[in-house]
């Protein structure tokens, strides 16, 4: 009994390693390469559980056949007009799973990693041999052309194919100005706008100027249109003044008379207390008793008319 369970162990236990060793699970996402001594075998497509060989005889390695995304690096490229731009592709692929398009792959590359590599490789060496034929409104604006920029890198990645690789996408990711030109260009903005604002500041004094001068203009001309109109006036008063001055000239003592009564209904208006002498011009003109003249008009006394 003792020996038993020991030898059953290590039955046990070999069963596990050659199961491991002779078995292999290939999900529906990938695609397997069999390998004997090294050198391919075959390719397994089915998803699920395969049997191969133990150990050093057969080995397998399973390449993902979902998409897989490559970028370039940022790639300085000067266009047909002069102007230097940074530009940055990407491309989307997958490994071709029909035929022997997946051994190819293998054989060619080994791994995802390194057709990685490769198709960064590729996208620099056509942004460098594409781009460069448009001019910049071209990759720059509204109305760029950047479809056909693209399907000028897809035309040049298709002039040296690369084996088991199958392209699904092909784009520009970025394009920007270097940061030398970057700067000059936003100086160049700034002096433009400055300009702009210049033009706006003198077109605004001007309007704000010939505001002001008509504004002038038209208080000079409601000015001197009063001032004639206070002078016409003035002239009306003063021919009505002279006319009553005349008329007063004949009856000095009416008009006496006329000034005393209203100096007297003036001072008197409201209530207003006096304490003054009614002897005295105008306020002799409640004093009953005080002398009149010829034509009944009250006089103040002797010595003390103003």
């Amino acid at each position: 009994m003792n020996k038993t369970l020991p030898i059953l162990t290590g039955a046990v236990i070999v069963a596990v390693l050659l199961l491991f060793n002779t078995t292999y699970t290939v999900n529906y996402h990938e695609v397997a390469i069999a390998t004997r001594f090294g050198k391919p075998a075959g390719v397994v497509r089915e998803p699920g559980m395969h049997l191969k060989a133990p150990f050093f005889i057969d080995s397998v390695t399973k390449l993902d056949t979902r998409q897989q995304l490559s970028e370039s690096n940022l790639e300085t490229v000067l266009t047909k007009d002069g102007q230097q731009l940074v530009v940055k592709a990407f491309m989307l692929w997958r490994v071709d799973p029909t035929g022997d398009s997946a051994l190819k792959f293998f054989t060619g590359y080994g791994t995802l990693d390194a057709a990685s590599r490769e198709i960064e490789t590729r996208l620099n060496a056509a942004i460098r041999g594409t781009v460069g034929q448009f001019s910049f409104a071209d990759l720059i604006g509204a109305n760029s052309r950047l479809p056909d920029a693209e399907q000028a890198i897809v035309a040049d990645l298709k002039r040296n194919p690369m084996e088991g690789v199958e392209p699904v996408t092909v784009g520009l990711s970025q394009i920007v100005l270097p940061p030398k030109t970057s700067i000059a260009v936003v100086k160049r903005m700034s002096a433009v706008q400055e300009t702009l604002a210049n033009l706006e500041e003198s077109r605004g004094q001007a309007e704000a100027d010939a505001i002001k001068s008509m504004a002038a203009t038209q208080a000079d001309t409601i000015r001197n249109f009063a001032e004639q109109w206070a002078a016409e006036i003035e002239s009306v008063g003063n021919a009505e003044a002279t006319r009553y001055y005349e008329q007063m000239k004949k009856e000095a003592d009416l008009a006496i008379f006329l000034a005393w009564l209203d100096t007297l209904k003036t001072g008197l208006s409201g209530s207003t207390t006096f304490v003054t002498d009614m002897t005295k011009a105008p306020f002799h003109m409640i004093d009953l008793d005080a002398p009149t003249d010829a034509k009944g008009i009250p006089q103040p006394k002797q010595g003390s008319q103003r």
